[in-house]
């Protein structure tokens, strides 16, 4: 049995109080529905700068009217510090996923990019300590890695950030470790890599790639790439982020504020994923084999590979990633053809 589902047993059999910031955004959503289907009690922050209330609806859907009144939510934003005392009382863990993501966005509005990912956050790591939180788990990004040219991306190896949003990621790391130092705030940083998943936005300028060429070949619009198509990532489906979080809050750390990979170690060309998701919509419709991508100029800001080492956290928490790509391409390719239609 892996650590994952031992750990899930014994959630099941013992409550605890989780706060989850950005509950409404996608990640958010998915912690969300995963803990109050283990029978934890949630308490829920969130703006709406970029979670959508919808989310909240089909995660209320997705579970027993029993577990969903283990929910609590409250609309407020993380650049409010009395919000972030309010929300952390009686907290067991903190999940932060609250943040303005999206390399282009912060490019054009590094001022709320800034305000939103270090004030933010700082808020809330300030308040996590007051209310003397067990552990606080936080969204880190593999943009932290930069420039830095080995492959795959290893935790202790970055270079120079390419971007402000790759700024803020690593400001809230450096905090992170001095809270470490001069509290001993208990925190844990995971670089996500390409998450994926249901739920995902695939509307406005700053939508994720896969769920934009998804929304796109379903809606007969042209799907471009930046650049020649190689670029490369790791993408991660969002199930094996829940698991990361879960493990990160509750698995015994070896020092006060580790950082580790979320991801799967898998390398997909942008040309490769474009050919897996145009053959699984033609699954549902023919025509969508017929479907071809347009080139336009590198995106700024960009790394040109992406991937993870994913030894560490597998070794220090027990996670071991259950989706590969081509799975979690055959769960989100079908919830979104069945939400169009």
């Amino acid at each position: 049995m892996s650590e994952f589902h031992k750990l899930q047993n014994e959630l099941k059999e013992n409550s605890s109080t989780w706060l989850v910031t950005g509950v409404a955004g996608f990640i958010g959503s998915h912690l969300l529905e995963q803990l109050l289907k283990l029978g934890q009690k949630v308490v829920g922050l969130d703006n709406f700068s970029t979670g959508n209330r919808n989310n909240l609806t089909l995660v209320q859907q997705a579970v027993s009217s029993e577990q969903w009144d283990g929910f609590e939510f409250l609309e407020g934003d993380i650049q409010e510090f009395s919000t972030c005392q309010q929300v952390v009382k009686n907290v067991d863990y903190v999940l932060h996923q609250a943040a303005l993501g999206s390399v282009p966005r912060s490019l054009e509005t590094p001022l709320i990019t800034n305000a939103s990912n270090i004030t933010g956050f700082l808020n809330m790591l300030e308040a996590s300590r007051q209310a003397k939180v067990k552990r606080f788990v936080y969204a880190a990004s593999s943009s932290t890695y930069g420039d830095h040219p080995g492959l795959p991306k290893v935790e202790e190896a970055i270079g120079n950030p390419l971007s402000p949003y790759a700024v803020t990621k690593y400001v809230n790391e450096l905090y992170a470790s001095v809270f470490g130092k001069c509290y001993q705030v208990q925190s844990v940083g995971l670089r996500y890599f390409n998450v994926f998943g249901p739920r995902q936005d695939p509307n406005g300028a700053y939508a994720a790639v896969i769920p934009k060429w998804i929304g796109s070949l379903i809606s007969g619009e042209q799907v471009y790439i930046n650049g020649d198509g190689e670029t490369s990532r790791d993408f991660c489906y969002v199930a094996n982020a829940v698991q990361a979080n879960l493990l990160a809050a509750t698995q015994p750390i070896k020092t006060i504020s580790p950082v580790y990979n979320v991801a799967v170690g898998d390398q997909t060309t942008l040309n490769q994923l474009f050919e897996k998701i145009k053959a699984r919509l033609a699954t549902y419709n023919n025509v969508m084999s017929e479907a071809k991508v347009a080139y336009q100029d590198f995106r700024d800001g960009d790394v040109r590979h992406s991937l993870a080492d994913i030894s560490k956290i597998g070794t220090q928490l027990g996670y071991h990633p259950e989706f590969r790509i081509n799975q979690g391409l055959d769960q989100t390719v079908a919830w979104f053809w069945k939400s169009a239609t």
